[in-house]
């Protein structure tokens, strides 16, 4: 089986075969992963399963170049953000609306 963190690495080393990293930049990457959302978008709205995860995919590999070249691990990144979220209570309403408890 196949680990996260090496699928991450192939992708960078991916991205170094063809210069985009380092000849690309984070805004480029940041740019292109709007651009793969919008396909996300798209992919939801048709209910296409194969599109939604073709793109869930590109945003991901646009994430880790963008990363890459601002020399951030996505898995910290990721971590920072659990660490922000995880003490968080309450709870989505039924208008997609996520309504903290009360402290």
């Amino acid at each position: 089986m196949t680990t996260y963190k090496d699928l991450e690495m192939n992708v960078i080393r991916w991205a170094e075969a063809r210069r985009i990293i380092p000849n690309s930049t984070p805004q480029a990457q940041f740019i292109k992963a709007v651009s793969e959302m919008g396909e996300l978008a798209d992919g939801i709205a048709k209910n296409d399963r194969e599109l939604i995860k073709d793109s869930v995919g590109d945003v991901l590999v646009c994430i880790i170049n963008m990363c890459a070249l601002l020399d951030m691990d996505v898995v910290d990144c990721l971590g920072h953000a659990w660490n922000d979220i995880k003490g968080r209570t309450g709870t989505m309403n039924e208008q997609g609306v996520f309504v903290r408890d009360q402290k």
